[in-house]
């Protein structure tokens, strides 16, 4: 069964394709010939060039006659959930003073299908990966802010999710078996907190706790990401984390107040909008 006859009766699959050549573009691939986006879309070439076109005509790409690249006007469509959500705007000046404290970046993160995205990201001078931005995604798994979320997650869900999940190793520290997943998720669930230790990127140690609505559900998680040659892990969790947790609880203080459902407004992306979510420095 291929993906279009497994989708619901009310699915549009035009549309669904038209978003696909969108996401073909990223900061590793940022301009594109035909062929490489109908490769990376799934699509002929005839569908994707039909799709680029009516890009272009409605100002969201443009072209050369042979490289495409999108224009800024794709921001628009990421704008709108962004001015509808309060949280990032809540979070950011608790984020601000958390960094003028430590010393190193943060970020608000929310999940969205399998991926972690950064909703808010405050940065201090000593980054390492510059091109992590508002709306950066990451696989959840591997990540500090994904695996607070994921470990508030019910086992069914949770189940689901690593099934589906490429558990490939992106460095010797990768955990690589859905069983590892699990039980660090577990851990993560008793302790309240993640760090995640080079696994995503060598060189890189990140911590972050997950940030609750007044009903008690983990709507995003926060995180401080720092390098591992200046933080060992015994200092991330003395020195960061109180921190963390300090700041986290002045969020949560705030967003009680404006209520639950504008800041769980981005959904989890497996349909049922029950608001799970999560995006700093990993």
């Amino acid at each position: 069964m291929n993906e279009d006859t497994a989708r619901a009766p009310h699915f549009v699959r035009s549309f669904g394709r038209g978003l696909a050549v969108i996401r073909a573009f990223d900061a590793d691939h940022p301009a594109l010939t035909l062929s490489e986006v109908a490769r990376a879309s799934e699509l002929t070439r005839a569908a994707a060039r039909r799709f680029l076109l009516t890009l272009a005509d409605l100002g969201y790409v443009h072209t050369d006659g042979r490289l495409f690249r999108l224009t800024p006007r794709v921001l628009e469509l990421g704008y709108s959930y962004l001015a509808s959500c309060t949280l990032p705007e809540i979070a950011e000046p608790h984020l601000e003073r958390l960094v003028a404290q430590v010393r190193e970046s943060s970020s608000l993160c929310v999940l969205d299908g399998d991926d972690i995205v950064y909703v808010a990201r405050v940065l201090t001078r000593r980054i390492m990966s510059a091109s992590i931005t508002v709306g950066t995604r990451f696989p959840a798994h591997l990540t500090s802010v994904g695996r607070v979320i994921l470990a508030d997650l019910p086992e069914e869900e949770l189940d689901a999710r690593l099934a589906r999940t490429d558990l490939r190793p992106y460095t010797s520290r990768t955990l690589t078996s859905a069983s590892a997943v699990r039980a660090e998720l577990r851990r993560v669930g008793r302790q309240g907190h993640a760090l995640v230790d080079q696994e995503l990127e060598e060189g890189l140690r990140s911590v972050a706790v997950p940030v609750r609505d007044r009903d008690g559900a983990v709507v995003a998680g926060v995180n401080i990401a720092v390098h591992a040659g200046r933080n060992s892990v015994e200092s991330v969790r003395r020195e960061l984390l109180p921190h963390l947790l300090a700041t986290v609880a002045r969020i949560e203080a705030d967003l009680w107040i404006t209520g639950p459902a504008r800041a769980a407004s981005h959904g989890n992306g497996n349909g049922n909008g029950n608001g799970s979510g999560a995006g700093a420095g990993r």
